[in-house]
């Protein structure tokens, strides 16, 4: 078992302006010095749920420089916004700043408002098609394989990246959420497996694993594959220090995550059913409950929060 931090921190307000990537920074080379695997720098927008990393590769450029041995991640480029020569260029820029040391973690996107800045908004009603296009097109560039385009004069011309990357093939996750097909997806293409236990329970993720390490063996794609869950993690001296000093920031925490799918809880990955759920019910007393008990779900059933020993 290998262990990485995930950099999908909530930006508050209160938080100093003049101060907001010291701990990403020091807990790299913290991370860096003591055997971690690696580290993963999202991509979001327009909100404060994960909003300091709106380009992972920028951050991902900076972490790359103040480390020197551990792996460096998207957590993860959500690849239908993106011209895919644009991916591989950038990533390639961090994969020789950092020796050689990238993995691109990629995603097909779920908020509507994302794709505004996505020169075609109408793929995200066909965002898995275009993922997989996109995914497959990447590899090649990476690789250096000669890659067709479209020039403003309508000529077609044949493009490589520059700079070459240090490694000649990228180590890639796809990200999975609560949709079986997309487990069975990353098996298919060969590729690692990032996910969570968002809407989920570790028997449920278990039984998904088992879908994606079939498809990958039926793909005829050695090894099993990395998967790499993430998971919320406070370890303390006791379970209840950990209960409590967690609690409040947690809830914080959810509550941003809360106003970020409510605005889109038809594309929601992991929500039942959101054609049932109605907020405008949701009073603010009863919004602290749902945030109280999913707090006390994660505590209990989904993260690493407690005691050495219950962790």
């Amino acid at each position: 078992m290998q262990f990485s931090l995930y950099y999908f921190a909530n930006h508050v307000a209160e938080q100093p302006e003049s101060d907001k990537y010291r701990l990403m920074l020091e807990s790299a080379r913290w991370a860096d010095r003591n055997g971690f695997a690696r580290l993963w720098t999202p991509e979001r927008h327009f909100h404060s749920f994960g909003g300091l990393s709106p380009n992972p590769s920028v951050l991902a450029a900076a972490l790359a420089t103040a480390t020197e041995q551990i792996q460096i991640c998207s957590g993860s480029v959500v690849l239908p916004l993106h011209d895919p020569i644009r991916v591989a260029e950038e990533w390639s820029v961090v994969d020789n700043l950092s020796g050689g040391r990238v993995g691109l973690g990629v995603a097909s996107g779920w908020v509507p408002n994302d794709f505004v800045i996505s020169d075609h908004q109408s793929d995200f009603d066909c965002r898995k098609a275009v993922f997989e296009e996109k995914a497959m097109a990447l590899r090649r560039l990476w690789r250096g394989e000669p890659y067709t385009a479209v020039n403003p004069r309508g000529e077609e011309i044949s493009v490589i990246t520059i700079p070459r990357p240090l490694q000649r093939d990228v180590p890639m996750w796809i990200t999975a959420a609560a949709n079986p097909e997309t487990f069975r997806q990353a098996g298919e293409l060969g590729t690692n497996l990032l996910t969570h236990l968002l809407g989920q329970t570790v028997e449920a993720l278990g039984e998904k694993i088992r879908i994606y390490r079939e498809a990958r063996q039926a793909a005829g794609h050695e090894g099993k594959g990395i998967i790499t869950l993430m998971l919320h993690t406070y370890v303390g001296n006791s379970d209840e220090e950990a209960h409590e000093l967690a609690r409040e920031p947690m809830k914080k925490y959810l509550a941003s995550s809360l106003s970020l799918a409510a605005a889109h809880l038809e594309s929601v990955p992991f929500l039942k059913n959101p054609e049932d759920i109605n907020l405008d019910e949701l009073t603010p007393e009863m919004t602290d409950a749902v945030m109280e008990a999913s707090f006390e779900k994660y505590y209990h059933t989904g993260s690493l929060i407690g005691s050495y020993e219950k962790c």
